[in-house]
């Protein structure tokens, strides 16, 4: 599942040392990708990487391939069907960024999945086949029941605890709606819709690495406590994502309806 490298962070050989002798840890979420906000007026390969050919464990009943991922009228549509790709009876859709984003502000406009088994997401993720520790922050739709959205981080491979389920005004699977989460020194704020819905302020709880951004829709026969019994969808479904932006801390919001706006 590995791919090309993207472009590492260079930090300062005194910066480095200093941290050595201090014992202190380095904050390696500070630097990161400038500021974009992705349409989907075509899917740019010079920004995003089509996850194809794998899975991402037992856990994931379907294999990632390139034909559940496609642009049709501005909108991203991320695929699940009942059809055999390697070692899984299903496949199903997911892209990431090629460059890696630190400190800012992350949203999304999606309109999640309903069903049983089935997670739409949205979040940030580096990890072991990056060369880095796992540090992970997520928005996830449960599509056993859709009327809520799940938030919750990873620090260094490990879920800190902090996971909240948040209600959804009108279903997450009904309309598109925004999510959105700001990532900073000291704090990550959960917004949807506009409405602050979760804190974490934790430094023992908070990632520390410049992570890429994935969005994605997937399956699971085995995690039923979590995400329910699979139940296979009669007919092809999708997620759909309408818009993707980060805002780099200092920049000018993007569009109307950023929380970025409000600093």
């Amino acid at each position: 599942m590995a791919h090309e490298p993207t472009r590492l962070r260079i930090i300062a050989a005194s910066t480095i040392i200093f941290a050595l002798a201090s014992g202190t840890t380095i904050a390696h979420a500070v630097e990161g990708g400038a500021s974009f906000i992705e349409e989907f007026d075509d899917l740019a390969s010079e920004r995003w990487y089509v996850s194809d050919g794998w899975s991402n464990g037992d856990h994931q009943n379907c294999t990632w391939s390139k034909d559940q991922v496609a642009v049709e009228d501005g909108v991203l549509r991320l695929g699940f069907a009942a059809e055999r790709y390697k070692d899984r009876e299903n496949v199903c859709g997911e892209v990431q960024t090629n460059e890696r984003f630190g400190y800012g502000t992350y949203e999304v406009r999606m309109k999640a999945v309903e069903g049983s088994g089935l997670n739409t997401g949205f979040f940030t993720y580096i990890g072991p086949i990056h060369d880095q520790p796992h540090d992970e922050i997520d928005f996830e739709v449960l599509g056993k029941d859709p009327s809520k959205v799940q938030v919750n981080q990873y620090v260094d491979g490990e879920n800190v605890g902090d996971e909240k389920l948040v209600e959804v005004t009108g279903g997450a699977a009904d309309d598109f709606n925004d999510y959105a989460f700001v990532w900073e020194e000291g704090r990550i704020a959960w917004y949807v819709n506009g409405e602050l819905v979760h804190e974490a302020i934790d430094p023992d709880k908070l990632p520390s690495h410049a992570s890429k951004i994935y969005l994605s829709l997937w399956g699971s026969d085995t995690l039923t406590s979590w995400m329910g019994a699979f139940e296979a969808p009669v007919e092809p479904i999708a997620a759909q994502f309408d818009r993707v932006a980060f805002t780099a801390p200092g920049d000018e919001c993007q569009f109307p309806e950023s929380v970025a706006c409000a600093d």
